[in-house]
């Protein structure tokens, strides 16, 4: 499982511009009928078991390295992933806020109150990034 999880961090993950992109390319790997992982890609190089356990395991790590952050480097974060998407972000952001796709990225078997209280930040980082695109637009 160690060169699956290596080799997904070298190759995949590494190209990935931040934690927030890394945490929901991963969330998008897992069947959310039966919460296994896949990956071609490393099911081939590697079997398909400790693929699944290399990306659920990259997915654990980078969600609680994000429920982490101060609610300044939340935002700092949503940013980058925002603006990386190559979709209209105030678009993204409108989305995110009316159906709030995010709460799939939470890993199931996260704490409950980490999950909650990473929802919470979240919105909270979802607020402030647009408050301050309405600012900057406002000054323009």
């Amino acid at each position: 499982m160690q060169a699956a999880y290596d080799d997904l961090l070298k190759r995949t993950l590494e190209k990935i511009c931040c934690d927030m992109g890394r945490l929901i390319y991963l969330a998008s790997t897992r069947d959310y009928n039966t919460g296994s992982y896949h990956h071609d890609g490393l099911a081939n190089r590697f079997r398909p078991d400790a693929a699944s356990q290399a990306l659920e395991l990259a997915h654990k790590e980078i969600f609680y390295r994000l429920s982490e952050c101060s609610l300044q480097e939340l935002v700092a974060q949503l940013e980058i992933y925002l603006k990386s998407s190559g979709e209209n972000p105030l678009e993204i952001l409108r989305v995110w806020q009316k159906t709030e796709p995010y709460r799939i990225a939470v890993p199931s078997e996260a704490h409950p109150t980490v999950a909650r209280l990473f929802l919470s930040n979240l919105r909270l980082a979802l607020a402030i990034w647009r408050h301050h695109q309405e600012t900057n637009l406002q000054h323009l």
